[in-house]
């Protein structure tokens, strides 16, 4: 018998010009990017709390605290491939990813197979089990005004 398991991620960072773009692996280019104490790639960040969660293995901050030196500017495809491992290890796999970018600008739409096949590789799971979805706030709030960008993700995953 397959034991599945939900778990549910949401993650905000601020955009600054001068700073880089990362979002799902890839690097966009754009005059805002996220601040953070990684690469601040909030959708990779949202996936790993998402798997995390589902595993019941706390979060991103607790296996990658901001208050450690060594994953300052860390590519957060490193910390992703490190999540998979650890949730392997448990003996879990993902059965599917379904994640939601909410970002005022640019757009995203043209990014997402991209992202895709980044994020496929560092999970090693089928581009078909990653699914990748994109809005704005009708230029409400904090990421209307373009001052940040925030994102969803639930992830299933099983035990066979």
């Amino acid at each position: 018998m397959q034991k599945f398991r939900i778990g549910f991620g949401y993650d905000v960072h601020q955009l600054q010009p001068e700073n880089e773009f990362w979002l799902g692996g890839i690097k966009l280019d754009y005059h805002l990017g996220a601040v953070g104490h990684s690469d601040a790639d909030v959708l990779i960040h949202v996936i790993c709390d998402a798997v995390l969660g589902a595993a019941n293995m706390r979060d991103i901050g607790y296996h990658f605290s901001d208050q450690d030196p060594k994953f300052k500017g860390i590519d957060s495809k490193i910390l992703l491939k490190e999540v998979m491992d650890l949730v392997r290890k448990e003996g879990y796999e993902i059965g599917n990813i379904d994640t939601t970018i909410c970002l005022q600008k640019p757009k995203i739409n043209p990014h997402i197979p991209a992202m895709k096949k980044c994020l496929s590789e560092v999970m090693n799971v089928a581009e078909e089990d990653i699914s990748i979805k994109a809005t704005t706030t009708e230029r409400l709030g904090f990421v209307g005004r373009e001052e940040g960008v925030s994102a969803y993700c639930a992830a299933l995953i099983y035990k066979g």
